[in-house]
C-alpha cells in the first residue's frame, strides 16, 4: 500500500511539474507584474507600516506610495530622455569614430590573421533599418501593459487584497502555532534582500557613471543606467556591463594606458559593489551556489526573457528562504547556498 501511495506520488509529481512550467510560460504577463509587484510592494511595506503607526489611513499611505513610484518613474524617465538628447545630438560623430575603428579591425584580422570580415551594411544602416521600427513599437507596447499591470498589483498588495500569509498559511505552513513566526521571517529577509539589491545596483551605476565622466566616455547617463539595470542579473550583469562598456570605451579612446585604466577602473567598481560590499550587507544567509545561480537564470530566463533574468535571484532566494524553514527541505536550501549540509 505504501509503496503504491509512492509510486502515485511520483506520477502525479511527473505530470504536474511539466503542466506549471507550462502554464507560468503561457501566462507570463500575468505572473511575471504580479511577482515583480510583490518586490516592490515589500521594497515599501516598511514605509506603510510606519505610517500605519501613525494613524494614517490605509488609503492615503497607498497614495503616498504610488506617488513616490510615480516620483522614481519619473526620475528614470528624466535621465532616459537626457541620455537620448545626448546619443542623439553626438551619434553622427560616434558612428563615424566606430566605422573608422571598425575598418582599422578588419584590415588588422585580414593582414595578421587571414580573417575576412564582409559587411553589405555600415553601422549606420543597420541600426537604421525600417524593420527595427515594428520591434520597438511592440516592444513599448508591452512594456507599457506590464507597467499597468504591475502598478495595479502593487495597489492589491498593499491593501492585502492579495493576502500571501494567508494562502501560506493555509498550504505551506499549516502548522498555525508558528506560521507567522515563519511567515514575518521570511518577509523580514524578502525586504533585507531588496533594499539591499537596490542600493548596491544604485551604487554601481552612479559609480559607472561617474567613471565614465571622469575618463571623458561618452554618454554616462545612459551607461549608469544601463549598469543600474543590468546589474539586477546577478553575477552574468557585471561582466556584460564591463563587456558593453570596454567595446564602447575602444571606440572613444586611444588603445592606450587611458583605455586599460578605464577598464580597470569599471571593473573594480563592479568588484568593489558587486563582490566585496553587496556580499558584507546581504551576509551568509542570502548566498547562493554559483551553479545555482547559473541554473536559475538560464530557467528563469527561458520562461519569461529578460524580466525572468532580473527576477531569477530574487525567486531564488525566496524558495530558499521558505525551504529554510522546514527540516525536511534544509538539504536542498543549503544546496542552493553552497554550504555543508545540515545532517552532515
Amino acid at each position: 500500500m505504501l509503496e503504491q501511495r509512492r509510486t502515485t506520488n511520483v506520477l502525479l509529481l511527473i505530470i504536474v511539474v511539466p503542466l506549471v512550467f507550462y502554464l507560468l510560460k503561457i501566462l507570463s504577463f500575468i505572473f511575471i507584474p504580479l511577482i515583480f509587484s510583490m518586490f516592490i510592494a515589500l521594497l515599501f511595506l516598511p514605509l506603510m507600516r510606519w505610517l500605519g503607526r501613525r494613524n494614517v489611513p490605509k488609503i492615503v499611505s497607498i497614495i503616498i506610495v504610488l506617488l513616490l513610484v510615480a516620483l522614481g518613474l519619473k526620475l528614470g524617465i528624466e535621465l532616459v530622455q537626457l541620455s537620448s538628447k545626448q546619443i542623439l545630438a553626438n551619434n553622427t560623430e560616434f558612428l563615424s569614430k566606430a566605422e573608422l575603428k571598425t575598418a582599422d579591425l578588419k584590415i588588422y584580422l585580414l593582414d595578421n590573421f587571414g580573417i575576412e570580415i564582409e559587411q553589405e551594411h555600415g553601422i549606420i544602416g543597420q541600426l537604421f533599418e525600417k524593420e527595427n521600427l515594428g520591434s520597438t513599437l511592440g516592444f513599448l507596447n508591452s512594456f507599457l501593459t506590464t507597467l499597468l499591470m504591475t502598478v495595479f498589483f502593487v495597489v492589491l498588495w498593499l491593501a492585502e487584497s492579495i493576502n500571501v500569509h494567508k494562502l501560506l498559511n493555509s498550504t505551506l505552513l499549516k502548522r498555525k502555532h508558528t506560521s507567522i513566526k515563519t511567515f514575518m521571517k521570511i518577509e523580514k529577509d524578502l525586504i533585507k534582500f531588496i533594499k539591499v539589491k537596490v542600493l548596491v545596483s544604485a551604487l554601481t551605476g552612479l559609480f559607472t557613471g561617474l567613471m565614465c565622466v571622469f575618463f571623458d566616455v561618452s554618454f554616462p547617463i545612459f551607461w549608469g543606467l544601463f549598469a543600474f539595470a543590468i546589474n539586477f542579473v546577478q553575477m552574468v550583469g557585471s561582466f556584460i556591463s564591463v563587456i558593453f562598456l570596454s567595446i564602447f570605451a575602444f571606440v572613444e579612446l586611444d588603445p592606450s594606458s587611458t583605455l586599460f585604466f578605464f577598464i580597470f577602473a569599471i571593473s573594480m567598481v563592479q568588484v568593489t559593489f558587486g563582490a566585496v560590499l553587496e556580499p558584507i550587507f546581504m551576509g551568509k544567509s542570502f548566498s547562493i551556489n554559483v551553479i545555482a545561480v547559473l541554473v536559475m537564470l538560464m530557467f528563469w530566463g527561458f520562461l519569461w526573457g529578460i524580466p525572468g533574468l532580473i527576477m531569477a535571484i530574487p525567486i531564488t532566494v525566496f524558495i530558499k528562504i521558505i525551504l529554510e524553514q522546514f527540516e525536511g527541505t534544509k538539504v536542498i536550501a543549503s544546496l542552493l547556498s553552497g554550504s555543508e549540509s545540515p545532517l552532515d
